[in-house]
């Protein structure tokens, strides 16, 4: 009698199947929450990064990577591969008559765990959410398996603590709200609970990839971190914010990460000379910068627990990492009457206090903004430029720099082409958007990619456009337009608008056509349409 070659095929095809999804990578996305441009090693900074800065040496930088300048904007990008307006997130999460500004992501974009799950990946997140508030737009509801962190925009990194009148803020287990324990650190918990969804994962469905969304709520205000890493740092930023800058300049210079033609840009106008600073304004600055610098060195070491864990799992090898910032710096303050009588005065309490309750201001965004100006919520390069890391031996090349423009729209097709997941035109019964950006891996792999690509930005009446080298941006409510060749002046020191008219003016009609498309509303309209109250 022949003998049945049937379980023989049935085990070569199972074995096929096996290599076929270890071939495809785990894939961990890491998202800083307001760091500045110059606040890893890698990109300038004192503060201790070794964790980033050895992804950053052996895998992939990106100095001219681009996010949507604002917390909800850049997370709706991130997620769906669209523009934020095409989400649903054209602004915050304040929800107005618009289909652009509804404060929530829209039925018509599938999300990165929507995606990747439909290709057999386990999906988790832990962290910041930040685009729906309601629970039926929490991260279970958009394809994440597992969820835990903090719903809204901003909180204590201790306790849950709301800070303006009336206001409630959830930290989440998967759909239920939950009280943090009394040990409780946002950026150790996250970390915990990343590493418990990918250990249950590696149990349950080890021969699956598993797809990490890490959103740090570091190191957004207000600045709270551990005595033992605070103490690090005391006393280093006693030279003032003049001389932290141009130290930081120094270093990106001697990295490689800016054009040579590159200048510091002038300093922010209202910032007084530290000379001038009292010794007591002196030391309260040093104490937010250490407090602030502890911030990313306790994310870094997070992000090193990460690496360890995957590696103990013999994970690591099969994994690559995208790290990035979802906005420049910020100048925001803690004193206005948007915030409790209790949360302005611990605004007042030295940094390190348990009880404090306070944010590093304009002028320690001035530092890590470094070499740009401008910050958070601005469409030039302080508000919308990103340090950007992409590490993986196994799938990417070693030491590479790459300097040409990319957005957050870009990582959606990246992951698609990683993963071999089919983007879809309909998802659950809705017609979905097509993608806007490029797959990165050509640029990558082949340094193919366009190189006068178009890439467009709008927040509350801010506007930017990039191509190729050129730079159109516009602040609100002034509205005029400039124009700068970044690749000379990556600083945008030197307006060229009358010197290059023509460029200038096809700039302009390049953002009125895809603002247009897009859903822009006129900033000036917007505000009369306003619902509920800023989440932030």
């Amino acid at each position: 009698m022949k003998k049945s070659t049937f379980p023989l095929a049935i085990f070569f095809l199972l074995t096929l199947f096996e290599v076929h999804a270890q071939q495809r990578p785990n894939i961990v996305l890491i998202l800083a929450d307001d760091m500045g441009y110059s606040d890893l090693g890698c990109f300038g900074s004192e503060i201790q990064t070794p964790n980033l800065d050895k992804m950053a040496k052996e895998g992939i930088k990106m100095t001219n990577f681009y996010n949507a300048s604002r917390c909800c904007p850049s997370r709706a990008s991130l997620l769906t591969g669209l523009y934020p307006h095409q989400a649903g997130v054209g602004d915050m999460m304040n929800k107005r008559p618009f289909p652009a500004y509804q404060g929530y992501l829209n039925r018509n974009s599938v999300t990165l765990a929507e995606l990747l799950k439909s290709a057999g990946y386990g999906t988790y997140m832990a962290g910041k959410w930040h685009v729906g508030q309601e629970k039926e737009n929490w991260p279970r509801q958009r394809g994440f398996q597992r969820y835990y962190g903090l719903i809204d925009g901003a909180n204590s990194y201790f306790e849950n603590r709301p800070y303006r009148p009336n206001q409630t803020l959830t930290i989440a287990l998967d759909n239920e709200a939950i009280v943090p324990p009394k040990d409780y650190y946002s950026s150790d918990a996250y970390t915990d609970y990343a590493m418990t969804f990918i250990g249950e994962h590696l149990e349950t469905k080890k021969e699956d990839p598993f797809f990490l969304y890490l959103a740090f709520q570091a190191p957004h205000w207000p600045i709270h971190a551990k005595p033992q890493d605070i103490a690090k740092y005391r006393g280093k930023y006693m030279e003032g914010w003049e001389a932290i800058r141009e130290k930081r300049f120094q270093k990106q210079q001697q990295l490689g990460i800016l054009p040579p033609t590159t200048k510091l840009s002038p300093i922010d106008t209202t910032l007084r000379n530290w000379n001038d600073c009292s010794w007591e304004e002196k030391v309260k600055w040093d104490e937010k910068m250490a407090v602030y610098a502890a911030m990313v060195d306790e994310l870094d070491q997070n992000v090193g627990r990460l690496v360890d864990f995957l590696r103990s799992k013999g994970q690591l090898d099969n994994t690559v990492f995208i790290f990035l910032s979802d906005n420049g710096a910020s100048n925001e303050t803690i004193s206005n009457a948007g915030f409790t009588a209790e949360i302005r005065a611990a605004n007042e309490f030295p940094a390190s206090h348990p009880r404090s309750f306070t944010a590093y201001g304009v002028e320690g965004a001035a530092v890590s903004n470094t070499p740009f100006k401008k910050f958070k919520h601005w469409e030039f390069e302080g508000g919308n430029a990103t340090g950007f890391i992409a590490y993986g031996p196994k799938f990417l090349p070693r030491g590479k720099q790459f300097d040409r423009p990319a957005h957050l729209i870009d990582i959606m097709p990246t992951l698609a082409q990683w993963s071999g997941a089919s983007y879809p035109k309909t998802y659950a019964g809705n017609t979905i958007k097509p993608m806007e950006g490029l797959s990165l891996l050509p640029l990558w792999t082949a340094q193919k990619g366009d190189v006068n690509r178009e890439i467009c930005f709008e927040h509350e009446g801010n506007k930017a456009v990039r191509k190729g080298k050129w730079k159109l941006v516009s602040s609100y409510p002034e509205h005029s337009w400039y124009l700068y060749d970044l690749e000379n002046d990556r600083s945008e020191t030197v307006d060229l608008s009358t010197t290059f008219p023509k460029i200038y003016h096809e700039m302009i009609q390049v953002y009125e056509n895809w603002a247009k498309r897009v859903g822009v509303i006129p900033y000036e309209k917007l505000v009369q349409k306003k619902g509920n109250s800023p989440d932030k």
